[in-house]
């Protein structure tokens, strides 16, 4: 029995003990994943059977995903490239130490894992394509059950045979320890968990992007982003820009695909912060101190960067552990051992401490982005703010593209600082952590470093100040670059009728060559900065080796590598310092501008004192008012001002051009700075400007302005108006979308859209400034206040001051004259027409009559004039990036470039090789060479490479700027020359958002990217050359992790690069709107609606931030994950190491592939991120490449048909069967006209609303070209000419009188053409000369922006002045005299009579007596002349439209004079 016991005993033993062994346990787990592989592919197999061919009609895309999907596919990867690894190095280890059988069954249970959770991964994402499925499949999680047992089996085994044998291997424990966290996940996911889209709607459409169109108002506009909920882990590995990637991984990401931002970091939440803190520290916006805007913007968001500053500590300590321990390694590596498992220790050492430096590093630059996009949109917003708030002197002092300038650099360049806001401090920290561990090793050589750096940090002071010198110098530059293109794009109709616009991109690069100027001293500087500091490491370490050989300090290599390493990381704060020492520079410049221009002074709040509705009887009430625009002047503008009106009252005020009138509607608006008196207000008000202010958006938007809709009133508010018969005409009514400025509309739609904008306000007051004068003089009030001077000179009832006093009179008499044609109109005519009202007279009269072109523009096209901004879709081609390196020079200098780059780092690692080669391991060993032959070679190499960096450097700059410089003229050189077509279609601010932001990443950013890119490349290249000397089966590792990194890298660029173009095409509206609103702050500001302007403004920030944010975001998603996956290789590679036995290679070499190792998670991440940085900077070269694309117009000159010097000398003008449309799409808008106009004859032209008029003028100056027909000027066709030829040989007086900034004599002269005395003689003749002498500096007169500070009416006359100057045989005038009073439109229309008697003269007309004296009359209706006759003849036919017309106009006026004699 007992031998029975003992025999049943030892089999139970040996059955366990053979259970317990190594070789059962890695064959049952190899058998089982054997198994699964098997089953996975007959399920494959049976799948595609019962397919039957039909894969085609599976779905790309999920509508349900499995939860934590991304999560479990990861881990199945990991776990194939895990046990790949394992497989690996026991493959390795055991070739040189003899195979047993155990070995052969733990490297096929590898080889079978590798295999089976690779198939399990492709297995769950063809699962997961599949719609039908909502678990996981049943066989994937009945083997994760399996799995965990195995796992738990195989931990505890191992754990008992060490126990029981004291035999064990680290690879095992790691490999069960990762098999089981795997196996609990796997368990978990898969029997605890739902679908995706069970629970919450939310995540829906975030990962779906097929969800959009039927689950769109859960997308971008309305959800939240996760960051704002997002759980420690999901924060941690940034796993919550995961949906959005994935979103934008499979379409095209839009707007409304990115999540709105949290509270904090929107400007909602950010702005009133930086507000109060300003308004608390400073007490007023006029007492903004530099100091006290860095103080307000650091309370913004001082958690995030007192964050930061924790993490930069954190990286920065974790960065040196690597350094700390080379010398340790090596010493082990040389065999000498402090204890056991002590290479495990420094592997588990170094990979920690990289793990951590990855945390800290990726954590510290997002919160740092963070705090910057806050901090620009609280400053972005408080430009706003101040722009809206602004007095006429401030903005005269400060231009509106000065201002936008503001917002784009000074508010942008805050936001890059904040990658540098710690550098200043964390500089000192790295250099004293640094000469601690030389310290350590090299003793008092570490002084000698000390002084090194510091010399090199001082050497960069005068850089640096030069560097702020040009950097400002360089601002401004671009500022009146920026404000003078502003100008012209606004005036480009007017450029293009005159034919100047070549002579005014001269002035454009003029001033570009200025700011180029200061932009080469600038690159120069930074090259010579980037030399001194690139070769600073080298100087550093040759000044160490050096000082240790005179003091007898012993070199060995390990020291030596570890003070190498040093000085890597050293490198750091010393390759950072100039770019911090230039971006404190440039920041502190833009502090300085954003503080100065947050002291310029406002609107005076007291100027108004406002009474509460229907507290008074007066309305208006201003007792010894004294006005100025400048408050400096002797002369007040407004002097001795009383005036009382009541409720209900109706006042006209008149007087002569420049009198004060517009001033007076100012000063009561408060809009005008008060020097003493009363002015009070009862009541709401409403303003109609002189110029008209339509913003872009639906005509309907217009008119309500800010109001809720009331049908009812709306429709009565378009009939009074004048409206309905417009919308009709538009393609889609009040949703037509309005251009810039109103571009796509007449005058008269502007001034009606205006009106009706103030009358649906129901407003207590309006004031209204020459609102009509498209139509014609405004009369029938009960109180009228003629000014003269600046004063009231007559203030009575109509008939009183009619008799009293000639001013009045004056003016009287010019508009009666101006009836006076009309007399021989039979008064019966008169009496029959008498019985309509004179409100609808003046609606036909207004409809009729009514006349700029823009109308014609839009009575054709079926689709809107205002695109939203093109933007190019998928990726940045390649040709993108060859067209940008091969604009300077052809590309010549590329290769010149990257050999210097390439022999920097042949030095770089020939000096470090030679270092380590030739230093013994200790000091028992006898060196291979002498001291002094180690440091000549040293210092020979740095020599080299010094020289390789400033040839590098020198070049890159070089072709950067030469690049910037051809890119900008061929920019400005299509825009200047792109057809009319183009400006009416493309806001400014697209345009100018291209002239800033785009070309300044040109100037200053991409060439740097570029080389960035080139330069990392080829440094990670020099790093692979190295770790390959020390063992080339490393790379069995690195190159799948090197797939990993660009199949993630592919997986990313596709969001990263659409949103990217979602910042740039977003920017664009809010330079837009608030361009906006500085030119329509008046208005704005009477209907109180500034709160409205700030909401819609800081909407458009925040929809600029969203995309910023989530770039940033999606940035340290990729970078986190490729540093995990370089950190994982580099403790692969610190793991093989250590288990190559002693002696089998050189330790100082395996020293110097670990010091290289230390960069390569590093550098493997900079070349990614270089890469992704440069296709997201990369597309303002792609949005640059798009304007220098755009279709021209025909050519300014055609040398072979060009006309005689005097040409046209007749002026006959034949129009021969004319057809135009805008478009090919579009219909015809002129259908066939045919007529001449005789030389020397007056031709009015007349029309309905659409009718063509415009279309015929625009034609005539070959602004819009004819589809068919012809029109010949005195026999020359003058489509057979060049443009510049046509142009310059007619004149035009446009309806919008303009200005640019400049002088009397610019404005008058751009081209320079004529003597001081001509213009003298014609500012007599245009009665400006008195005006003119009055003035300092007479000729040289400052004309400000959009000639501010002269009248509409003066503007007017020097339009006059222009044409009296040129001379031309062909003058066309359209609605010339729209905006003076009817005695200065006499005036005008006597000069003109006097001095183009023998010109032909071409009338649009808004008034009727305009045309009236005519030689000839055209009117046209729909594209075809309807009459063409003399005045007279037209007149006596009482059924032609032209007399019904003149009938209508008679009744009105008369009607106006018997009213207003009866008051």
């Amino acid at each position: 029995m007992s031998v029975i016991s003992s025999n049943s005993y030892s089999v139970m033993q040996v059955s366990s003990d053979f259970l317990l062994k190594p070789t059962f346990l890695r064959g049952f787990s190899g058998s089982l994943h054997l198994v699964l592989l098997i089953v996975l592919f007959l399920s494959w197999v049976f799948k595609k059977l019962r397919a039957h061919g039909n894969e085609g009609a599976k779905r790309s895309v999920r509508n349900k995903g499995f939860l934590y999907y991304k999560q479990t596919l990861f881990c199945c990867l990991g776990l194939s490239i895990f046990n790949f690894a394992i497989c690996f190095l026991n493959h390795f280890y055991w070739y040189r130490n003899g195979w047993s059988e155990e070995k052969i069954a733990t490297l096929l249970d590898s080889v079978l894992r590798t295999l089976t959770w690779l198939a399990v991964s492709v297995y769950l994402h063809s699962q997961f394509l599949n719609p039908s499925e909502h678990r996981y499949p049943f066989v994937v999680r009945v083997w994760w059950g399996f799995f965990l047992s195995i796992s738990c089996y195989c931990l505890v085994i191992d754990t008992v045979y060490y126990k029981r044998h004291q035999i064990f291997q680290i690879q095992f424990l790691v490999s069960d320890v990762v098999s089981t966290v795997m196996g609990l996940f796997f368990c978990y996911v898969g029997y605890t968990s739902k679908v995706e889209g069970e629970d919450t709607l939310l995540q829906e459409p975030l990962l779906n992007g097929n969800t959009r169109e039927s689950k769109q108002s859960n997308g971008g506009e309305k959800s939240l982003t996760p960051y704002s909920n997002a759980s420690l882990f999901s924060i941690l590995t940034f796993s919550w820009m995961g949906p959005l990637i994935a979103v934008g991984y499979k379409k095209t990401l839009d707007l409304e695909d990115v999540p709105q931002l949290a509270s904090v970091d929107s400007v909602e939440g950010a702005f009133p912060i930086l507000r109060d803190k300003l308004e608390s520290d400073s007490g007023s916006s006029s007492r903004v101190t530099t100091l006290g805007l860095v103080k307000a913007l650091i309370f913004t968001a001082w958690k995030e960067i007192l964050l930061t500053a924790f993490l930069s500590l954190v990286y920065t300590l974790a960065s040196y552990v690597g350094p700390f321990l080379i010398d340790t390694f090596v010493q082990y590596l040389s065999g000498r051992r402090e204890f056991d498992n002590e290479g495990y220790l420094l592997v588990l050492t170094f990979f920690v401490a990289k793990l951590v430096e990855c945390l800290a590093q990726r954590h510290w630059f997002f919160r740092s982005q963070q705090v910057g996009i806050r901090a620009q949109a609280a400053l972005v917003a408080l430009i706003y703010n101040k722009g809206l708030t602004l007095s006429c002197q401030s903005k005269q002092g400060h231009t509106s593209g000065e201002i936008i300038n503001f917002m784009t650099v000074d508010a942008e360049r805050i936001d890059e600082f904040s990658w540098y806001m710690h550098d200043s401090w964390l500089m000192l920290v790295q250099v004293a952590l640094a000469l601690l561990i030389l310290y350590k090793n090299l003793g008092l050589a570490s002084i000698a470093t000390f002084v090194a750096t510091v010399l090199v940090m001082l050497a960069n002071i005068p850089l640096g100040s030069l560097q702020e010198k040009y950097q400002d110098k360089l601002m401004k530059s671009k500022d009146s670059r920026m404000k003078a293109t502003s100008e012209m794009l606004r005036n480009m109709r007017i450029l293009k009728l005159q034919g100047w616009e070549m002579k005014f991109l001269s002035k454009i690069v003029e001033l570009r060559e200025t700011e180029t100027g200061w932009l080469r001293k600038f690159v120069y500087t930074s090259a010579m900065t980037n030399f001194v500091f690139w070769g600073a490491p080298t100087f550093v370490a040759v000044a160490t080796f050096g000082t240790c050989i005179i003091l007898g300090i012993p070199l060995e290599s390990g020291k030596i590598l570890s003070a190498l390493a040093t000085f890597r990381i050293l490198q750091q704060p010393i390759y950072v310092l100039p770019d911090t020492i230039s971006m404190i520079a440039q920041t502190k410049v833009s502090l300085d501008r954003l503080a100065s221009f947050f002291r310029l002074d406002d609107l005076q709040p007291d100027v108004v004192e406002k009474l509460a509705r229907g507290s008074s009887d007066i309305a208006i009430e201003i007792v010894d008012g004294r006005f100025s625009w400048d408050i400096s002047s002797p002369n007040p503008t407004l002097k001795e001002i009383n005036i009382k009106v009541s409720h209900g009252m109706r006042v006209a005020v008149c007087g002569t051009v420049g009198s004060g009138k517009s001033s007076f509607l100012s000063c009561i608006l408060g809009e005008m700075p008060k020097l003493s008196g009363n002015v009070k207000l009862s009541g709401t008000k409403a303003y109609v400007a002189q110029s008209p202010w339509i913003q872009s958006g639906k005509i309907v938007d217009n008119v309500l302005f800010g109001k809720e809709i009331d049908k009812e009133r709306y429709d009565k508010v378009l009939e009074a108006c004048s409206l309905k018969k417009d919308l009709e005409i538009l393609s889609f009514g009040d949703q037509t979308v309005i251009g810039e400025r109103g571009i796509n509309l007449s005058g008269g739609q502007k001034q009606r859209i205006q009106i009706a904008r103030a009358v649906y306000q129901d407003a207590d007051i309006y004031l209204f400034d020459d609102p009509f004068s498209a139509v014609d003089a405004h009369t029938g009030s009960h109180l009228f206040k003629v000014m003269k001077d600046g004063r009231i000179t007559q203030a009575g009832k109509y008939d009183d001051i009619l008799k009293s006093g000639s001013d009045f009179m004056e003016l009287v008499g010019a508009h009666k004259e101006a009836l006076s044609a009309l007399d021989s109109i039979d008064a019966g005519t008169r009496e029959d027409k008498g019985v309509e009202s004179v409100t609808s007279v003046a609606q036909k009269e207004e409809t009729r009559n009514d006349e700029n072109g823009k109308e014609d523009d839009i009575i054709g096209p079926k689709g809107q004039l205002v695109q939203e901004e093109e933007r190019e879709k998928g990726k940045v081609g390649f040709s993108v990036y060859w067209k940008y390196i091969t604009t300077a020079y052809g590309g010549t200098l590329v290769p010149f470039i990257l050999l210097a780059q390439v022999l920097f780092q042949l030095c770089q690692i020939g000096s470090n090789y030679w270092m380590a080669w030739a230093t013994p391991v200790s000091k028992d060993v006898a060196p291979p060479v002498g001291s002094s032959t180690l440091i000549i070679v040293y210092v020979a190499l740095a020599i080299g490479s010094s020289f390789c960096v400033l040839c590098r450097s020198l070049l890159l700059v070089t072709a950067g700027y030469k690049t910037a410089t051809l890119l900008f003229n061929r920019m400005h050189l299509c825009i200047f020359r792109a057809p009319m077509s183009f400006f009416d279609a493309t806001p400014s601010g697209r345009i100018l958002n291209r002239a800033s932001t785009d070309q300044s990443a040109v100037d200053l950013n991409i060439p740097f990217q570029v080389g960035a890119f080139a330069f990392s490349m080829i440094q990670l290249l020099g790093i692979i050359g190295i770790m390959s000397q020390v063992a080339w089966q490393v790379f069995l590792v690195f190159v799948p992790v090197i797939g990993i990194c660009i199949w993630l890298q592919q997986y990313y660029i596709p969001s990263a690069r659409e949103l990217a173009r979602l910042v740039g095409v977003c920017k664009a509206p809010v330079i837009q709107h608030f361009a906006e609103t500085i030119s329509g702050s008046t208005t704005i500001r009477s209907f109180d609606q500034e709160s409205r302007f700030r909401e819609t403004s800081m909407k458009l920030i925040d929809g600029y931030s969203r995309p910023k944010f989530n770039t940033a975001g999606a940035m340290e998603w990729l970078c986190f994950r490729l540093n995990m996956l370089s950190s994982v290789t580099f403790a692969f590679s610190l793991v093989f190491i250590i288990s190559i036995p002693v002696g089998t290679i050189d330790p100082s070499i395996a020293g110097l592939a670990v010091t290289y190792g230390l960069n390569l998670n590093m550098l493997q991440a900079w070349v990614i991120r270089n890469l992704c940085n440069l296709e997201n900077k990369i597309i303002s070269v792609e949005r640059i490449f798009q304007y220098t694309a755009i279709p021209s117009e025909p050519p300014l000159v055609i040398d072979s048909n060009r006309p005689e010097r005097h040409w046209p000398s007749h002026g006959e003008i034949d129009i021969c069967s004319l057809q135009v449309r805008y478009a090919p799409h579009m219909p015809l808008v002129l259908r066939g006209l045919t007529c001449t106009f005789g030389g020397g004859t007056k031709t009015g032209i007349v029309g309905r609303t659409g009718s063509g008029k415009s279309t015929l003028i625009q034609t005539l100056f070959r602004i819009v070209e004819p589809a068919a027909g012809h029109i010949v000027i005195d026999g020359i066709n003058i489509s057979s000419i060049g443009l510049h030829d046509l142009r310059s040989r007619l004149s035009i007086i446009p309806q919008d009188p303009t200005m640019f900034e400049g002088t009397v004599r610019s404005n008058l002269d751009p081209l320079e053409e004529y003597s001081d005395e001509q213009i003298w003689e014609v500012l007599d003749k245009c009665q400006l000369g008195d005006e003119v002498r009055k003035k300092e500096s007479k000729l040289d007169s400052t004309v400000n922006e959009n000639g501010e500070n002269w009248s509409m009416g003066q503007r007017q006359l020097v339009c006059l002045g222009r044409v009296l100057l040129k001379k031309s045989r062909v003058l066309v005038l359209d609605e010339a005299t729209a905006s003076v009073d009817t005695a200065t439109d006499n005036m005008i229309q006597q000069t003109l009579r006097q001095h183009f008697t023998d010109s032909t003269v071409v009338t649009i007309a808004h008034r009727i007596t305009s045309v009236l004296d005519s030689d000839m009359v055209l009117l046209l209706d729909h594209g075809l002349v309807e009459e063409y006759d003399s005045p007279s003849k037209l007149l006596e036919n009482k059924s032609s439209s032209f007399a019904r017309l003149v009938a209508e106009y008679s009744v009105r006026s008369n009607s106006s004079f018997e009213n207003l004699a009866n008051i």
